[in-house]
């Protein structure tokens, strides 16, 4: 696709992103574990990015900031650079063989992750009374036409 798009000034690349809350990474074991440890360290590094930061520094520092941009040996943008510090990488793999059921939520973000997972879904959204009866015949405040 870059080669095709170049003869026209386009480009096209691929973004190494880091691990972040997704129905994708929620469905492979052992993933939600890795994300929850992660979270934490680079929360308390000052490192943590939503997704929307972190595509935001993307386009900000990668694709359209001053200078070259810059490539790994793949030909592909290193948005993860600061997920795969060795200093946080160590960090999760001190605290991944510490991890029982009943600390857990002491030495992760499960908390962090768990909320992350329910937007995903629409759920955990301040503001919303999810104990409110709710009419499935209405949207957006009118009743539906059937």
């Amino acid at each position: 696709m870059h080669e095709r798009l170049s003869k026209t000034g386009g480009a096209a690349y691929v973004s190494v992103n880091k691990a972040l809350v997704t129905q994708a990474s929620s469905a492979i074991p052992v993933v939600p574990l890795y994300i929850s440890l992660l979270y934490k360290v680079m929360k308390e590094k000052g490192l943590h990015e939503g997704c929307i930061e972190q595509i935001q520094r993307l386009f900000a520092t990668r694709l359209y900031g001053s200078g070259e941009l810059l490539l790994d040996a793949g030909g592909r943008i290193r948005v993860d650079d600061w997920e795969m510090k060795a200093e946080v990488q160590s960090a999760v793999e001190k605290l991944w063989p510490q991890v029982t059921t009943e600390n857990l939520k002491a030495i992760s973000d499960f908390e962090g992750y768990q909320k992350e997972f329910l937007k995903l879904f629409g759920f955990g959204l301040p503001g919303v009374d999810y104990d409110a009866e709710a009419d499935p015949m209405q949207v957006s405040g009118k009743p539906a036409e059937i």
